[in-house]
């Protein structure tokens, strides 16, 4: 009985620590790692994928979108609740990097949100939801150099 117990306890003790390590490897956050063009939108998108909480087993998704015609700005866009939330300023290092919006100022539309909206960049804001204040990684800077592919409509080319 004594060693049924033991065994038990060290199965337990075992399946615990994997789930742990299994957590521990796993990333807490990341990247696509390139854009895509979105033809009927204009601008390029990437994803990023977090856990509010460490052992999340699933991701959660927000968009990073850039505009070829603000090329200093990548804009964070929540799906969940349509509105953008906030922007990277590319190239930008150490503390001022991000604009977080306030609640009142996120709207689903950029165009809707005036310039005078965003707040002077600061440091990355915590992971969506987080209790634990991880900061969230920067975006992948690598963007299109060019304002649009070749096959993008009239219009949405530089040189059109």
């Amino acid at each position: 009985m004594k060693v049924a117990k033991i065994t038990l306890a060290t199965l337990a003790l075992t399946l615990t620590l994997a789930t742990l390590a299994s957590a521990a490897y796993r990333l807490r956050q990341y990247y696509d790692t390139s854009y895509s063009y979105s033809q009927s939108n204009g601008y390029y998108y990437t994803t990023y994928y977090y856990t509010p909480v460490v052992t999340t087993t699933t991701y959660e998704y927000h968009y990073c979108i850039y505009y070829p015609s603000q090329p200093q700005y990548i804009y964070y866009y929540n799906p969940t609740t349509q509105a953008y939330w906030g922007r990277y300023e590319i190239g930008s290092k150490g503390e001022k990097r991000y604009s977080i919006l306030a609640e009142k100022d996120r709207k689903k539309d950029l165009t809707a949100i005036p310039e005078s909206a965003f707040p002077k960049p600061a440091a990355m804001p915590t992971i969506p939801g987080a209790k634990d204040e991880v900061a969230m990684e920067p975006p992948p800077e690598n963007v299109p150099k060019a304002d649009a592919p070749k096959d993008a409509p009239k219009g949405e080319r530089a040189k059109d």
